[in-house]
Parts: structure tokens; sequence; C-alpha cells
């Protein structure tokens, strides 16, 4: 069976710790888009390790960890992770990548530096990882795939110059920054070559035999609901689909194998990078959030920048659920809230003088005005709890009015930040 692990927000919602929970009863686990941008906390018996782009399954021997063809792949970053948990004890995962996966180039971080400090305060908010010029790159056809590094040499320096051409345009008269020597690029690719040949195949037809053999996979989506393209909160978006349909084409299998769709809501919000996030608290009502939450404070896990914080938005987590076909949600965090007498929750947004509860374009999600209804707290500490019934009244309570709100099933509750922290409802 397959199942796709997904974010109904604005990602950070704790994927991560749902997949590594949820991959030992798996078979492969693998990354279908987005790149080394954002990244999945994962605590377990080897440590605390912040992935980026090795799927949240590699800490289990018996998984394949498979970087799908909808990646962006970068990989000196790949490799950069791949030592890193290796030298804390963890085996050396099974590792195969997509030949159909594209490569972020050195020119790609460039370029998103160099866009975002020319852009100055009306910047994206990038990570400055090369994604959005990636991506650009990939649908405009210059982008480099994994199986032309074993392209004949005369064919692939062929493209290099084709490619610089256009981009040391770009270099020279709107950044004036130094250009991309072809041999220099042509060499960084064969030093890639080498580093990844082991492991590149076809990992669609793998994918596909694993099916036909009764295997179990898990999709492992990067950001959420609210950061894809198409339905987020655009521009402030990523440059690649979160949503779990978009699972069958970035790992490339068929879209009907897809059974299901957990979708991972955090208790309340956070967010990192710019764009409407309409239950947004500040000043030390968001420092004690921050650094109550999360595993460590609420720190972005790729920059270590603080992250924005909120309160549960029923609003955007129901419309969240909704675009990513939701069949189970799993609710993260719940035990950061014990300390609030009071915990506020997002129902509405008020929108020029009317109050609605579905999830607006980007230009009056702008105007809205949070809607708060405020429930009691349960001012005790709930780490440890398995079983849902042994849950405060009024923590059971919070769990079932966002349920209710929000019109999908929460049958998973995580309550610590352990893998082994979790309660099945």
């Amino acid at each position: 069976m397959v199942r796709a692990i997904v974010g109904a927000n604005w990602g950070d919602e704790g994927k991560g710790k749902m997949t590594d929970m949820l991959a030992q009863d798996a078979d492969i686990v693998v990354r279908f888009q987005g790149g080394a941008n954002a990244g999945h906390t994962i605590v377990n018996n080897y440590g605390k390790f912040a992935l980026h782009t090795l799927p949240s399954g590699v800490f289990y021997d018996h998984i394949t960890s498979v970087i799908g063809n909808g990646v962006a792949l970068n990989i000196p970053v790949l490799f950069r992770e791949i030592n890193d948990i290796t030298s804390k004890g963890v085996p050396m995962p099974k590792l195969l990548i997509s030949d159909r996966a594209q490569m972020v180039m050195p020119y790609h971080i460039d370029f998103d530096t160099y866009e975002e400090a020319r852009l100055a305060g009306k910047s994206f908010g990038s990570t400055k990882s090369g994604i959005a010029p990636f991506y650009s790159d990939k649908y405009a056809k210059i982008g480099f795939q994994v199986s032309e590094l074993f392209d004949d040499e005369s064919v692939l320096r062929e493209k290099i110059t084709r490619v610089c051409t256009i981009k040391n345009v770009m270099l020279k008269d709107l950044y004036n920054k130094p250009e991309i020597d072809e041999d220099e690029l042509y060499n960084t690719l064969m030093e890639y070559k080498k580093m990844v040949e082991p492991y590149v195949g076809d990992t669609s037809l793998f994918l596909w035999n694993a099916i036909q053999d009764g295997k179990d996979i898990l999709l492992e989506g990067q950001l959420g609901s609210l950061k894809d393209p198409d339905h987020g909160i655009y521009p402030m978006v990523t440059s690649s689909s979160t949503l779990a349909a978009y699972g069958a084409i970035g790992a490339g299998i068929p879209p009907y194998e897809i059974k299901q769709v957990i979708t991972v809501c955090k208790a309340y919000s956070s967010a990192v990078g710019a764009g409407a996030f309409v239950s947004e608290i500040f000043g030390d009502e968001a420092d004690e959030l921050r650094n109550r939450g999360g595993d460590g404070g609420e720190f972005g896990a790729t920059t270590g920048r603080p992250r924005r914080m909120g309160w549960f938005d029923c609003v955007a987590s129901k419309y969240g659920c909704r675009i990513q076909g939701t069949t189970d949600v799993a609710f993260t965090v719940l035990d950061v809230l014990g300390y609030l007498d009071e915990i506020p929750v997002c129902t509405g947004y008020e929108i020029d003088g009317k109050v609605t509860t579905d999830f607006p374009t980007t230009g009056l999600l702008e105007k809205a005005k949070p809607v708060l209804e405020v429930l009691p707290g349960w001012k005790c500490d709930i780490r440890g709890i398995k079983k849902y019934e042994e849950l405060p009244e009024n923590c059971r309570n919070y769990i079932e009015f966002i349920e209710k709100r929000i019109g999908f099933p929460i049958t998973m509750i995580s309550n610590g930040p352990s893998r082994d922290d979790i309660i099945y409802r």
C-alpha cells in the first residue's frame, strides 16, 4: 500500500517525526518534491537530526530510501547529510536516486541569493537554497537531469555552453557578478557523477515493481498546503507542489495507488518565511510559545531562524486538509500547550466586515482578521500518556473542538518529540 505524509499548513508541522514513526512498518520511503530549503527534525535512539534531502526513513536498516524524480537534488548537501548521520552511528542507508531527478547547481544558489538582495524589502523570504531558480530552469528545459551526467562528454559540454550563454548574460548585465566558467562547471558535474553513480537508477520502475509485490511505501512531502504554488498563499510559496497528489508525479507511480493521505497539523501554528498568517501572535506571547514549542524551540531546521508563531487556524487547516485529500489527520506537539490557562483558536476570518470559514486568495487573505474562540487549558504535562481516554478532559475537548471545525478525523496525536510519543485514536 502507498501512503502519503504531507503538511496542512505552512510547513514545520512535524512530518519528519510521523514518517520516522510510520517507517517502522514500511518497506520504502520516498521524497517526492522540494529540496534542501526546509528540514525535518527527528529525535530517536541515535540522537536528534535535521534532514533536508534524505527521506525520514533512513534510520531503519530495513528501509530503502528513494530520492524521487520530483526532488531538487543538491548532491553535496545530500552527501553531507549521509556523512552526518553515519558519523553518529546510523547504518549507511539503502539509497536509490532517480535518474530523472534534476540537480541544484551552484549557480542556482548564487542566483537565489542575488535576486533576494536585488528585491531587498520586497523579497520572498527565500532560504537561498537555489530552489526557485532550480525549478525555473527545470520548466524552461535548461536544467540538468542526473541521467545527463552519464551522457557523452561532447553532448554534456554542448549543453553547458548553451546554458552558460543564458546565465552569463544575467550575471553580467542584471547582477554585475562574475560569469560561470564552463570548464569549472563541467568538472563540478563530474564530481557529482562520482558521488551519485552507485545509487542512480530507474526509481519509477523500482516502485512499480514494489507495488506489484505488495510492499508498503511512504511518500514524504516537504512544507505544507499553504506553500503550494497553485493552492497556497501565492506568491509567498515554494516552487514545487506540496500536495499528496503530486506524490504520484514526483515518485513516478500511478495516482490511484495512493490509498491513505496522512496530513499533519500542529496543535498551534508556526511558519518560516514571508506571507499572510492570519492567526499570528507577537511579542512576549509569541516568544514564550516559540521557546516552549517543537523540540528545543521553534526555529527553522534549515535556517535556524525563529519561526513566526500563531494559534491554531481552523480556516487554514480545513482548507489545507481538503486540498491534500486527507484521510487521517496527525495532530502534533499537543504537549507544548500544557502551560496555558486558556487557548485561543482561530475559527474564522473577518474580511471587509464579513466572517468566513473558507480560505480565500491572497489579496483577501492580507485583509483578514482572526475570529478567535478561547478554550480552557489543561494545565499539566501530558507526555507519556499512551491512551486517548487518559488525556485530561480539557485536552480531549480541545482536540474534538478542532476536529469538528476542520471536518477531518484526527486519528494520531503526538504528545512529545520521540517516535514513541504517540496516541492512536
